[in-house]
């Protein structure tokens, strides 16, 4: 992400949380997109004025990196079972290619339950499914300092 006036410091917490999982989590992989800012005129709910100016941030690539990533890993023959964590239907159809062509199992988890329903376009290829709740993140936070390394917390978490 890219420093704002307002949040300054949000590519170093996004870094630090990136080294921490890095060492914490090693069999974890990450591939990134990137984030793009900039400002467009949208449609005011409260007019007047009818339109205003705002800062649209948008995240681009990581959708796209992972459909190759699970795709490319079935030709491969890299895995049995996908565990997708996204609710992005743009993953749909490359899930379908892995389920209709690989026969591969895939497990589709998803953040927001119970208020956000899982995307029906990628659950009509999983062949199982668990919604993320709020006490599961809760629990599953990294510890405040990363035992084996000087990465601790940022104090504004």
């Amino acid at each position: 992400m890219q420093p704002t006036e307002r949040d300054p410091q949000v590519n170093i917490r996004q870094d630090t949380y990136f080294r921490a999982l890095e060492v914490y989590c090693p069999e974890v992989e990450t591939h990134f997109g990137h984030f793009l800012r900039h400002k467009v005129f949208a449609e005011n709910a409260n007019p007047p004025p009818n339109k205003i100016e705002i800062f649209k941030t948008e995240e681009k690539g990581s959708d796209v990196n992972l459909a190759l990533h699970v795709l490319n890993d079935a030709w491969a023959n890299a895995y049995d079972c996908a565990v997708i964590v996204s609710n992005d239907s743009d993953l749909a159809t490359a899930l379908q290619l892995v389920k209709e062509q690989h026969k591969k199992v895939i497990g589709l988890v998803t953040p927001g339950a119970p208020k956000r329903k899982p995307s029906w376009q990628l659950k009509k290829y999983a062949n199982f499914f668990i919604p993320i709740r709020q006490w599961a993140l809760e629990q599953s936070l990294l510890p405040d300092a990363i035992p084996n390394a000087e990465i601790t917390k940022p104090k504004s978490w």
